[in-house]
């Protein structure tokens, strides 16, 4: 077992409210240079960059999980993480057909789709800042139909934060909830008297370079999968997951 210093919720450029320094070589380099051993890239509404952020961190020796942050109809954020690639895709192309609207760029922001070597490959026209017309139990269906882990994204935050926006956590069968790094884990814990129902982690929701690792979880895994996050998560089998 070894242990990961992980930030699971970081944006690319592909997302619009994200800088444009956010491309995957530079996202590596920098979780790199701060003792990040893995991370997540989950973008809005939308996996497009994933793929190239996992070559990155292939060539620079860096663990790198494929994700998405789907807005749902409640405008709640969801986490979706996966091993692989078809299973991302195929949560990605539901999104879109259930994803109204179109992007203006000088409203919204632009998104870039990129490639391993940051170069500019193409644009999503699709509104990927909205909310898509499935419900939150649908949303994490469909995640856990194609093997992800479903995590309930900065659930603090008043914006688009399952507590912070519901004011409760639902009868869904998340397998985790994400903190934000506006309170501690404990914090959250007695706040919203979660007492141990969901593994917990924190992660920082980067939007700019200097934002990554600005929180983590510490994981105890075999391998840097989505499948042992699952078990982290649920505290089987000797993974775990705690607060850094």
């Amino acid at each position: 077992m070894k242990r990961w210093r992980a930030d699971l919720h970081i944006h690319t450029c592909l997302s619009p409210c994200a800088e444009w320094e956010m491309t995957p070589r530079a996202i590596v380099k920098r979780a790199k240079e701060i003792g990040l051993d893995l991370i997540a890239i989950c973008d809005h509404n939308s996996g497009e960059n994933a793929e190239a952020a996992v070559e990155a961190g292939q060539r620079e020796g860096l663990a790198v999980v494929r994700g998405i942050e789907i807005t749902t109809e409640e405008e709640v954020h969801i986490l979706g993480l996966f091993d692989r690639p078809r299973n991302l895709e195929a949560v990605q192309e539901h999104i879109y057909a259930y994803l109204p609207g179109e992007n203006i760029p000088d409203v919204f922001g632009y998104q870039v789709v990129v490639d391993a070597a940051d170069e500019i490959v193409g644009e999503n026209p699709r509104l990927l800042i909205g909310a898509a017309r499935l419900a939150l139990e649908e949303a994490v269906g469909l995640i856990q139909a194609h093997d992800g882990v479903a995590i309930a994204a900065h659930i603090d935050r008043e914006g688009f934060g399952l507590i912070g926006h519901l004011g409760f956590v639902p009868d869904v069968p998340l397998d985790g909830l994400e903190i934000s790094p506006l309170m501690t884990v404990e914090e959250a814990e007695e706040k919203f008297g979660l007492g141990g129902r969901f593994g917990l982690i924190q992660a920082s929701d980067a939007h700019r370079l200097d934002e990554i690792g600005r929180v983590a979880t510490l994981f105890e895994l075999a391998e840097p999968t989505v499948t042992e996050i699952r078990l982290a998560l649920q505290e089987r089998q000797g993974r775990r997951a705690r607060n850094a």
